[in-house]
């Protein structure tokens, strides 16, 4: 049932995304990036789905005209996945805290 509405669910988003620049392709990107979630993984399919239909309001809300991502810009002397660096699962930000629970501390000392 969870794989009929997540297929729904798709095909919603394309539709309401037509005419709205790079509304499709992130969609597709979207749902790309999320295939190879394990089928036992419940609730982080439902987590995704409720954020989906969340997106899909918006897109028919007629206040959205067009759909894109936020990307944190990389630093120059940043090297993707470089030492020091942790994963990006792509699920918003990261964690202000290193491994010992104190705040990070930035080049500029804040």
């Amino acid at each position: 049932r969870l794989q009929r509405q997540v297929l729904s669910l798709y095909r919603d988003l394309l539709r309401a995304g037509r005419g709205k620049p790079g509304a499709e392709a992130r969609v597709r990107a979207e749902f790309r990036q999320h295939a190879g979630l394990p089928r036992s993984d419940v609730l982080r399919i439902e987590y995704l789905y409720r954020r989906g239909r969340r997106q899909l309001q918006l897109l028919r809300s007629g206040h959205a005209t067009a759909m894109g991502a936020f990307v944190r810009p990389r630093a120059p002397t940043e090297e993707p996945g470089g030492v020091g660096s942790q994963p990006d699962d792509g699920d918003g930000p990261r964690n202000p805290h290193d491994s010992t629970g104190a705040p990070e501390t930035r080049p500029d000392g804040r």
